[in-house]
């Protein structure tokens, strides 16, 4: 994420805009074509306004406790169509549960928690996440 850990910021990043056409030039970039977005914690200030503006261009969403979904409302999350795989750990009680309750105005959600994780239930269960993931993933067109 530009700006974050030893990135360099980037000005675009300052607006929700901006990190929409960012991701939106990274995706061009790398020649992707419905890909599914999974969205870890921080990225969501990115992943967000893109699934807002361009969620028909995704086969997919996997958003993982990610920041920033108190700023949208419900119905703008009603408006969209993308599958999505609402995944978290059980022992994140900080930002899951804000997360939960905002992306489960999406229509085409679907959740998944996984027991003894924590924020990076990636790294702390990641045979779990991976069989949720790949679940997933093969129930997409």
């Amino acid at each position: 994420i530009p700006g974050y850990g030893d990135s360099p910021p980037v000005e675009t990043a300052l607006t929700a805009q901006g990190r929409r056409t960012f991701l939106d030039h990274v995706l061009q970039a790398l020649g992707m074509q419905r890909p599914v977005l999974v969205s870890p914690s921080m990225s969501g200030r990115f992943a967000l306004p893109f699934l807002l503006a361009h969620g028909d261009q995704l086969a997919g969403f996997v958003p993982i406790a990610p920041v920033g979904t108190k700023d949208y409302t419900a119905e703008q999350y009603r408006r969209v169509q993308t599958p999505t795989l609402i995944l978290y750990g059980d022992h994140d009680t900080g930002l899951a549960p804000q997360a939960l309750q905002n992306l489960q105005h999406l229509p085409e959600h679907r959740v998944a928690v996984l027991p003894g994780a924590g924020h990076a239930c990636y790294l702390d269960k990641p045979e779990d996440f991976h069989q949720a993931l790949l679940g997933f993933l093969s129930q997409l067109k």
